[in-house]
């Protein structure tokens, strides 16, 4: 029997929870239905535990007794609000079968303490809200309180990625783990002009202290021997340079000068019809995202001796960026690696999250709310 608290792991990828997670928790149970994802996660931790299949198939008999559940749902399940039912519709429908899931758990009698749902920032404000106070008005149903936090991974990587967790207790919480006012993490308000009619009392103000400041920076990750491959021609970074703005095009010139090596993060949209690459020599790279396009894909110009060279990115760099060991096995195309990175959550980002917060809530967590009986005649 396991002495740490245990956790489901729900859309669970290629783990990256679970490796943020499994210092202070055990996972006993997780489940996803990308076939390259679930291979890379029985690479890197066995299959004893993962149950590939769609979680529409997924019925709370399968579902092992747990302290947490963690739900990583795909960006495209934003739109949550009128779908309740979780029978219908695919990907849309995947926040109501996890829903639907806990819910016969709470029945059941066996209600995980907390449950934490990792999204996009947009799920604050799509359809002006009502998706969010769809979602955390379901999970009050079930007799959880939630709290909103917006944390970005360049706290703790050389990564801009901004993500929101909600964090949802059962019972009475201990106060020390609540913020008196707004702290670390609550940089955007989630009040009333978000919630609307939504009991503004059940939502909690989690207390997060901020980490320590960030050292690394993009080179830092870089790899000191990239393969041949992923640099591009002479002909293909003159043709990326021509596509950027006076200021952008200065920005490079500055980095030829500049004595050290320098390595500018490039990311590629359209402005006014018109497409355009732009640089940032922060030291931090753009948010990793799945490869679904031109736009998609990772850029960077490193600039020495007065030359600039253009190349991808590499899995191995994706991975770095999100905080994933040189040790964990990554899937054997650069197209699956980093779809696994952009689709993961920033490993250090889970751990703080997970020592600061999720295992004291789990730790001191009171009673559980008395409402199974009220359900069990509701349904």
């Amino acid at each position: 029997m396991s002495q740490k608290p245990t956790f489901l792991e729900f859309f669970s990828g290629g783990g990256m929870a679970r490796l943020g997670l499994s210092p202070l928790f055990d996972c006993i149970f997780a489940n996803d239905n990308d076939a390259k994802k679930t291979s890379a996660y029985r690479e890197n931790f066995g299959d004893l535990d993962l149950v590939e299949s769609d979680i529409s198939s997924l019925r709370s008999r399968d579902i092992p007794t747990a302290d947490m559940a963690w739900a990583s749902p795909p960006c495209q399940d934003l739109s949550l609000a009128g779908n309740r039912s979780g029978l219908s519709a695919s990907r849309s429908g995947n926040f109501w079968h996890f829903w639907s899931l806990m819910r016969d758990l709470v029945v059941e009698g066996r209600a995980p303490k907390l449950i934490v749902i990792e999204n996009v920032p947009g799920l604050l404000t799509s359809s002006h809200g009502a998706d969010f106070r769809a979602m955390v008005t379901s999970l009050t149903e079930i007799g959880y309180r939630c709290g909103v936090l917006e944390l970005d991974a360049a706290d703790f990587v050389p990564q801009s990625r901004k993500r929101i967790f909600v964090v949802c207790a059962r019972g009475n919480v201990d106060r020390n783990l609540l913020a008196d006012k707004r702290s670390y993490g609550h940089q955007r308000a989630v009040s009333e002009d978000v919630l609307e009619d939504w009991k503004a009392s059940n939502l909690l103000h989690w207390y997060l202290p901020p980490p320590v400041t960030r050292r690394s920076t993009l080179i830092d990750v870089l790899e000191q021997a990239p393969p041949r491959h992923a640099w591009r021609s002479e002909a293909a970074c003159d043709a990326l340079l021509d596509q950027m703005t006076p200021p952008h095009r200065a920005r490079v010139a500055v980095a030829e000068q500049h004595p050290d090596p320098q390595v500018g993060a490039v990311y590629r949209r359209v402005r006014d019809g018109v497409p355009r690459a732009e640089v940032r020599y922060d030291g931090l790279a753009g948010c990793i995202r799945t490869l679904k396009g031109g736009s998609s894909r990772q850029l960077l110009l490193i600039s020495e001796a007065g030359q600039t060279r253009l190349r991808g990115l590499t899995a191995r760099e994706a991975a770095r960026l999100m905080g994933l060991p040189d040790t964990y096995q990554l899937p054997r195309t650069l197209t699956a690696a980093t779809n696994l990175a952009g689709d993961g959550v920033c490993v250090p980002l889970v751990r703080r999250l997970a020592e600061h917060l999720l295992h004291p809530i789990v730790r001191k967590v009171g009673p559980s709310l008395s409402i199974e009986t009220t359900l069990k005649s509701a349904i």
